[in-house]
């Protein structure tokens, strides 16, 4: 009847709705398609890497505090002192968690907003809009950093890695508007002025800083795939055996 078409068409929109958030994900501001990020969370060397990144150009603003210096370094295959020597950088202990010393207060003052801690970052965003957003600041002189950015539009801070990556600026294409104005859209960008490397190294760069903050927020993801196969093999033979006990009990059933 009517009531049960009814019932049908809100459960339709309520599944929309339910998956909008996630189909937002595989673009980015002015729909913008993401890049594959290519991670490997078996790359030790990367992770590393990633981690040196993090600490050096991210780690003044940003925290992980859900991570511990000890618990990266044992899973990264760090020692300790290579942990003191090049990854603690704040005076800390390794039993420490990954926090930084800049109080909210401040950023607010400086940034206009708070910063966000980066533990979770590619689990509430995915690693491919991190490594898209990381490779996406253009000039924009509109903006209190002169940088804008391609997935986050309006985005509130600086690019801090603009020295290895370069210059980049904005391809607009220009369409009309709701009321027939012309109406500016980025549509790409191009580098301007290269940066310190070259840019398939910033791409390296900015990929090993994407693996290392997705092993962030799921550290023991390879452990619980490589369980995972144990438990798909376990449940396997205990189907055979289920059945074969099944055929045993009903053999006698006509």
């Amino acid at each position: 009847g009517s009531g049960e078409g009814d019932q049908m068409r809100k459960l339709i929109i309520a599944s929309i709705l339910l998956l909008a958030p996630t189909l937002g994900l595989a673009a980015g501001g002015h729909g913008v398609q993401l890049e594959d990020a290519n991670i490997d969370l078996a790359d030790q060397a990367s992770l590393q890497r990633g981690a040196k990144y993090f600490v050096n150009y991210c780690m003044g603003c940003h925290s992980l505090k859900y991570m511990r210096y000890n618990r990266m370094a044992q899973d990264l295959g760090i020692d300790e002192v290579g942990l003191r020597q090049h990854l603690i950088l704040t005076g800390g202990k390794p039993g420490d968690l990954m926090a930084n010393a800049m109080r909210p207060v401040d950023a607010e003052k400086w940034f206009g907003t708070a910063v966000p801690d980066l533990t979770l970052v590619t689990r509430w965003r995915s690693p491919d809009w991190l490594y898209s957003y990381l490779k996406g600041f253009y000039t924009d002189e509109t903006r209190p950093y002169g940088v804008n950015n391609l997935i986050f539009p309006d985005v509130g801070m600086p690019h801090v890695l603009s020295r290895m990556q370069g210059v980049q600026e904005a391809v607009y294409e220009e369409k009309a508007g709701e009321s027939g104005e012309p109406i500016k859209h980025v549509t790409g960008l191009k580098l301007t002025e290269p940066g310190s490397i070259a840019p398939e190294e910033y791409d390296t760069m900015v990929r090993d800083l994407t693996n290392f903050l997705t092993y962030a927020g799921d550290p023991v993801k390879l452990e619980r795939q490589r369980l995972g196969v144990y438990v798909l093999l376990f449940l396997g033979l205990f189907f055979i055996l289920a059945y074969a006990l099944k055929k045993e009990y009903w053999k006698d059933v006509h």
